[in-house]
């Protein structure tokens, strides 16, 4: 049975706990089956890397080096820890499906539930 989540790729969160609870960001990856979404620039986790070739350069000069040393990278978050941030009313907000008609046919859409918005979170 496929696993649904609410949040989607490109979406704009708010993360609600941990070290960086508060900040906004960009989902730049959402992973349905662990429940987990990557935010742009948040939840960052140092990597040591050692260097390495990179493969398929454009063929001009030697080979290229990816250079190695201490990396930050975005690590996953699980998605219960972040709340869509509603691009209308800009507050975090929990999400609702409603039918809506959209050019003579039905179609469902995310919505914000505060109270007052309800606006449509899909652009």
């Amino acid at each position: 049975m496929p696993v649904k989540m609410k949040v989607k790729r490109g979406d704009l969160v708010q993360i609600l706990s941990g070290k960086d609870r508060g900040k906004q960001g960009r989902v730049l990856e959402a992973r349905p089956r662990e429940r987990r979404v990557i935010v742009e620039n948040l939840n960052l986790a140092k990597r040591h890397t050692r260097p390495r070739p990179v493969r398929n350069t454009s063929r001009m000069g030697g080979p290229q080096i990816e250079p190695g040393g201490v990396i930050e990278k975005p690590a996953a978050l699980a998605v219960d820890k972040v709340m869509v941030v509603c691009p209308t009313c800009r507050r975090p907000t929990r999400i609702g499906i409603e039918e809506r008609e959209v050019k003579g046919e039905t179609v469902r859409v995310r919505v914000c539930k505060r109270e007052g918005c309800r606006q449509v979170i899909d652009r």
